[in-house]
C-alpha cells in the first residue's frame, strides 16, 4: 500500500492558481476512483477535483480559502494502488523557485501586489550570504535578500504570509516593490521599528478608509476579487484605445421580427441577436485577422482559429465569458444553438473549465442593461473585445434618389476596445466599421 498524492491539474494555459471552495471528502472517509475530492475556483470558472485512485483519504494540505498553485499537492490518499518505493511526501515547506528565475525578480516586482507589508528600512551596504537570525529563510528569500541589499534587520521586518509567518517568495518581491517606491517616506530606523510606528508609517502613505455608524461593509466575494484582478491586470497589460461607431441595422431588425418564430419551430432555439452579431464579428476577423491574436512580450501570436468569447452576465451580478471554439466554421443556426447552450449553463454554474478558455475575441452585449455604449476593458491576453449598446429607435436623414427625407430607423452603437500596441487606429476603426457594415447589408432574403 502506498500514498498517493493529488495535485491541482491544469485548469487553462493562462490559468495559474485556483482558489479552493470546497472539501467535499473528510480525513478518513473511503474513496473511489474519479470520486471529487475537492471543489476548486478560477476567476474563470469553478470546477471539481477527482481522485485517480482508489483508497483513503489521509491528508488534507489546504484550507477552505487557501490559494493552490498548479501542480501543488491538495490532499494525500493512501491506496493499495500505489507502490510503496514511489510514495515519498514531499515537505509542506514550500517548493523553492530555481536560483536562476532571479534574473526575471525586477519584472515581478512591478508585476505583484500584496497586503500588508511593513515599510522599509534603509538598506545595509552588505548582506551575508548566511543571515544570522534565528527566523528561517529560504535560499530562495536569502538569495534575493542579497541580490537587492536587504539587511538581515530590514529582513526581519517583513511580515511573512508562509506557514508558521514565513517570508515567501511573493512576500520579499512585494516588500521591494513599496521599498522602491519614492512615494513612501524612509520613516523606520532602528530605534522605530516596533509595530505601532510601522503601521503609522503605512498610514502617511495611503489614508485608512473613515467607516461611519451608519456605513455597511460589503466583503468582496471571491468571484469579485479575482475579476478585479483581472481587470486590474489587463489595465495595466494593454494600451487600451476605442473607436466607435453607429449602423442602422433597420432591416435586420425587420428580417428577425418575420424569421423568429419560424426559426425556433424549426430548429427548437430562440434566434436572438447575439448570433446574428457574432457572425458580423467573424466575418470582420477573417478581414483583420490580427484582431484575432495575444501579444507575447514582444511577440504577436496570430491564432488560426477564431474562438469567440461572450460576456455572460451571472445572477449574483458578476460576468464569466463562455468560448464558442472554432465559431467560424458554424452557420447562424450553429451559432444560435452554442449561444444558447453556453449561456445557459453559465447562468446555472455547469461550465467545464474548458469552456471557459483559449477565446481569441470577446464580445459583450451590454445593451441588454439599457446602455446606449460603453468602453469595455480588453480580456486578457486578447488584443480586442466589442461592446453592443442598445438597439434605439431614432431619427434619421434617409437618402433617396428624390430626395432626403427624416425617418423613424432602428440604430446601434458599437464600441471597439483594441490594444493599441499592435493594432493602430485605422485597423481598429476599420475593423468595427467592417461589422457594421455587415450588419447594415444584412442578406434579409435568408428563409428558414
Amino acid at each position: 500500500m502506498g500514498k498517493f498524492l493529488l495535485k491541482l491539474p491544469s485548469m487553462g494555459e493562462s490559468v495559474t492558481e485556483a482558489t479552493l471552495t470546497a472539501w467535499l471528502k473528510d480525513v478518513g472517509d473511503s474513496i473511489d476512483i474519479d470520486d471529487s475530492i475537492v471543489e476548486v475556483a478560477t476567476d474563470k470558472v469553478d470546477s471539481d477535483v477527482p481522485s485517480e485512485v482508489s483508497g483513503t483519504l489521509l491528508e488534507k494540505r489546504f484550507d477552505v480559502n487557501d490559494v493552490i498553485q498548479v501542480g501543488e499537492v491538495i490532499a494525500v490518499i493512501e491506496s493499495d494502488e500505489v507502490e510503496e518505493e514511489n510514495t515519498a511526501i514531499p515537505s509542506t515547506v514550500e517548493e523553492e523557485e530555481p536560483l536562476e528565475e532571479l534574473e526575471e525578480v525586477p519584472q515581478e516586482i512591478m508585476d505583484i501586489v500584496e497586503a500588508p507589508i511593513a515599510p522599509p528600512q534603509p538598506a545595509a551596504p552588505e548582506v551575508k550570504n548566511d543571515i544570522s537570525t534565528q527566523r528561517y529563510y529560504s535560499p530562495l528569500v536569502k538569495n534575493i535578500a542579497k541580490k537587492e541589499g536587504i539587511s538581515t534587520q530590514e529582513l526581519d521586518q517583513i511580515i511573512g504570509t508562509g506557514e508558521q509567518q514565513r517570508v515567501t517568495k511573493k512576500d520579499i518581491l512585494a516588500y521591494l516593490k513599496i521599498r522602491k517606491s519614492p512615494a513612501i517616506p524612509n520613516v523606520i530606523t532602528d530605534e522605530a521599528t516596533d509595530t505601532g510606528k510601522v503601521q503609522k508609517a503605512l498610514s502617511s502613505v495611503q489614508p485608512s478608509a473613515v467607516i461611519s455608524g451608519e456605513d455597511q461593509v460589503i466583503e468582496m466575494s471571491r468571484m469579485g476579487k479575482l475579476i478585479a484582478e483581472h481587470m486590474i491586470d489587463s489595465k495595466n497589460t494593454s494600451v487600451h484605445v476605442q473607436s466607435f461607431i453607429e449602423a442602422d441595422v433597420t432591416n435586420l431588425w425587420d428580417w428577425r421580427e418575420k424569421t423568429k418564430n419560424t426559426f425556433f419551430k424549426r430548429e427548437g432555439e430562440k434566434l436572438t441577436f447575439t448570433p446574428i452579431f457574432l457572425s458580423a464579428v467573424i466575418h470582420a476577423l477573417k478581414e483583420f485577422p490580427l484582431l484575432n491574436s495575444e501579444v507575447r512580450g514582444d511577440q504577436i501570436i496570430q491564432k488560426r482559429n477564431i474562438n469567440i468569447g461572450m460576456a455572460t452576465a451571472l445572477g449574483d451580478g458578476n460576468l464569466i465569458v463562455p468560448v464558442i471554439k472554432n465559431a467560424d466554421h458554424l452557420n447562424l443556426v450553429g451559432l444560435a444553438k452554442a449561444v444558447n447552450d453556453l449561456s445557459q449553463r453559465a447562468r446555472e454554474n455547469q461550465l467545464r473549465p474548458e469552456e471557459v478558455q483559449d477565446g481569441t475575441y470577446t464580445v459583450t452585449n451590454i445593451g441588454n442593461f439599457g446602455s446606449i455604449t460603453g468602453t469595455p476593458i480588453i480580456n486578457q491576453p486578447q488584443v480586442g473585445i466589442l461592446a453592443l449598446g442598445v438597439i434605439r429607435k431614432m431619427p434619421a436623414v434617409i437618402e433617396t434618389p428624390n430626395g432626403d427625407f427624416v425617418g423613424i430607423r432602428r440604430k446601434i452603437i458599437l464600441s471597439h476596445s483594441y490594444d493599441h500596441r499592435i493594432i493602430n487606429g485605422a485597423m481598429g476603426g476599420h475593423f468595427v466599421k467592417a461589422v457594421a457594415d455587415y450588419l447594415e447589408q444584412w442578406d434579409t432574403s435568408i428563409t428558414f
